[in-house]
């Protein structure tokens, strides 16, 4: 089994290879999915507690006060959320054909084997 820094190597070693090709749809699949596993690591904010010092209310003070870890990810995770993604692209494929855009189709299903490939289930 891959770790998430190999998977996300993958990911951007398949971006480099797609941009050098000047594949638009694999690229934009790629860059979707790399922007969905950020998302899916950033924390959620919590309210600060409110305190009535300071100039401004509830602010925290101090060096990096307010940061937040981010969530760590398994491999497991980003497996599922490239998945996930592979799985949308292809349903929004098929709608694609069901309205008679095929061109459209077409490149939603490159950037969906693109990402099967680079998560290295083809």
């Amino acid at each position: 089994m891959s770790t998430p820094d190999q998977l996300r190597a993958r990911l951007k070693a398949a971006l480099t290879t797609a941009m050098k090709a000047r594949d638009r749809d694999a690229a934009s699949a790629i860059r979707s999915a790399i922007a969905a596993i950020d998302n899916a690591e950033a924390v959620v904010p919590q309210e600060p507690p409110v305190v009535g010092t300071g100039p401004i209310a509830g602010a925290l003070t101090g060096l990096g006060a307010g940061e937040a870890a981010r969530r760590e990810l398994s491999a497991d995770d980003i497996v599922e959320i490239i998945e996930a993604e592979i799985a949308d692209l292809t349903a929004s494929a098929d709608d694609y054909d069901g309205l008679g855009q095929s061109d459209r189709a077409a490149s939603l299903r490159t950037g969906a084997a693109t990402l099967a490939i680079a998560l290295g289930s083809d």
